[in-house]
């Protein structure tokens, strides 16, 4: 795989300066957008000093990067996510110390996205409305949330998405780069495949494009020239604000794909398979892979033992696997199979032995940190406790069935008996 970016950003109809900030590189492999506010030239100054010291820090923190890029491990992973976490908050407190000691930049701010690449991996982070799309498979996710005075009324169900549209606190951020000395920082973890394609943007621009609308302008225009059209369609219907586009292609032929890629798919496939997950959004999703390990079973492998406790969800991506009951093989699950997700509400000893029918490779999610992941994420949470009330619900209804089953066929046994007894 390797990567090309094509950026384009414009100071727009309305505005005197351009106070937003793009940055590419490649060798570091951060690609970045911010988004200044604060009047005068004080924005400006806060989105190129935001960029400018991320790309710093982070530069100084590559060896975390590289290890990663080398291996991938939880621990690795985890790492790299906080250096960039703490590339953005170093930079927040150098941008709120310039603000304080410069009158002519009090109260100034930023928003800022940033995508890093580190092999087939990437890791976003997020403060503020400007935002980050992935196109993959025909499809446009958005991987970022506003925060926005609007997304949480949205979120409270204060109003709706049409009323938000046109509120007048749609532009009023609730957090931002530089206002108080650290802030909150979204971050996601996602696999890179071949074909990917990523759009980071400010608000001048995604503010004038549906998520359809962009979807069709990447089918039908060429990859190096959509950030120019973007800005320029912009500015055709109004060009009320700074706009910027940041487009990273990723290339790369499935034919020639590792096996990590082609898992990679693997995966998010078997995810949306299952019913606890399949409510949630791409993005959703896409956060429950990043805390999820993935281990190799031998043939005749034991993966969970009948009786013992446990607290992981197991999720089939390659291979198969065997049922045991008491030492009695009673069924099979291919790749999107899953078992286990009692464990993901208490340690009940398992009521089944798994085992390795072939070399197999299984998906776990631990309920510890599904735990910590809900806890950070509300809306998710909520989603994910309904789908495990309906998971229950529909196995409730299934073991009244058989029971009623196991009913009338006793009460048939019962009834003949007696009949049986006085031909006797």
């Amino acid at each position: 795989m390797f990567i090309e970016a094509f950026g384009k950003t414009d100071v727009g109809r309305r505005r005197a300066l351009n106070e937003d900030f793009m940055l590419m590189d490649s060798e570091l492999g951060i690609y970045l957008v911010a988004d200044g506010m604060g009047g005068a030239a004080s924005g400006e100054v806060a989105s190129s000093q935001a960029g400018t010291l991320v790309r710093q820090y982070l530069w100084d923190a590559r060896s975390v990067l590289e290890a990663l890029a080398k291996n991938w491990t939880p621990e690795n992973q985890v790492a790299a996510v906080h250096a960039l976490e703490g590339a953005v908050q170093k930079a927040c407190f150098e941008v709120y110390q310039i603000s304080v000691q410069e009158a002519s930049n009090r109260g100034m701010g930023t928003t800022l996205v940033a995508l890093v690449i580190v092999g087939n991996k990437g890791i976003i982070c997020n403060v503020g409305d400007s935002r980050i799309y992935l196109i993959r498979n025909g499809q446009c996710h958005r991987l970022t949330e506003d925060h926005t005075l609007v997304a949480i009324q949205l979120k409270a169900g204060a109003i709706t998405r049409e009323q938000a549209a046109t509120s007048q606190y749609r532009n009023v951020i609730t957090r931002a780069i530089g206002i108080q000395p650290s802030v909150q920082v979204d971050t996601l973890v996602l696999d890179v495949l071949p074909g990917d394609k990523f759009l980071l943007c400010s608000d001048g621009l995604h503010g004038y494009f549906p998520e359809a609308e962009l979807l069709r302008m990447f089918e039908q225009v060429p990859t190096k020239d959509l950030a120019e059209y973007f800005v320029a369609a912009a500015n055709e219907r109004g060009g009320k604000d700074n706009i910027t586009a940041l487009v990273v292609s990723v290339q790369g032929e499935f034919s020639a794909a590792s096996e990590e890629i082609l898992e990679a798919q693997s995966r998010m496939e078997a995810l949306k398979k299952m019913p606890l997950f399949r409510h949630l959004t791409y993005k959703e999703q896409t956060a429950v892979l990043s805390i999820a390990t993935t281990r190799s079973y031998a043939e005749g492998e034991e993966i969970i033992c009948e009786g013992q406790q446990g607290n992981d969800l197991y999720i089939v991506v390659k291979g198969r696997v065997v049922v045991e009951k008491g030492g009695m093989e009673i069924s099979e699950l291919f790749p999107g199979g899953h078992f286990g997700e009692m464990g993901l509400v208490d340690n009940a000893p398992r009521s089944a032995t798994i085992r390795a029918a072939e070399l197999t490779r299984v998906m776990l999610v631990v309920r510890s940190e599904l735990m910590a992941l809900m806890k950070r994420e509300s809306i998710l949470a909520v989603k994910m406790l309904w789908s495990f009330v309906q998971v229950l619900a529909d196995r409730l209804r299934a073991a009244n069935f058989e029971l009623s089953e196991a009913r009338q066929e006793l009460a048939i046994v019962h009834a003949v008996k007696p009949f049986s007894e006085e031909e006797e």
